[in-house]
């Protein structure tokens, strides 16, 4: 269940990023100005934390639907699901913490002005 209950909100989380993505990006046809702007807005640290996050459900997201692929097609992969998902796990626990890992002090070092 909770397998099912992450793949959905990590599918609508991911939808949001994307709309937000789109309509900001289309923001410089209008105007390059309220473009810059709003990009500025998204030059801090927890917009850097968010980016972490968006990482995380993007990375869960890919990693279990390869699982839920796997368990409509082979019915080895039915069998052992369980399994599977707690790799899902593993795998996206080692894959998100190597990014934050090297996003997070990328991020903070930003604080004092440098680039």
């Amino acid at each position: 269940m909770w397998s099912w209950v992450l793949h959905r909100v990590t599918g609508v989380a991911i939808f949001f990023f994307l709309l937000v993505h789109v309509l900001d990006t289309a923001l410089i046809r209008l105007s390059p100005e309220a473009y810059d702007a709003v990009i500025g807005t998204y030059k801090n640290p927890i917009m850097g934390l968010g980016e972490v996050a968006l990482v995380a459900a993007i990375v869960y997201h890919a990693f279990n639907g390869l699982r839920i692929i796997a368990v409509d097609l082979w019915p080895w992969a039915t069998r052992h699901q369980r399994q599977l998902w707690w790799g899902v796990l593993g795998l996206w626990a080692v894959t998100t913490l190597g990014f934050a890992a090297r996003h997070i002090p990328i991020v903070f070092s930003q604080l004092g002005g440098g680039h």
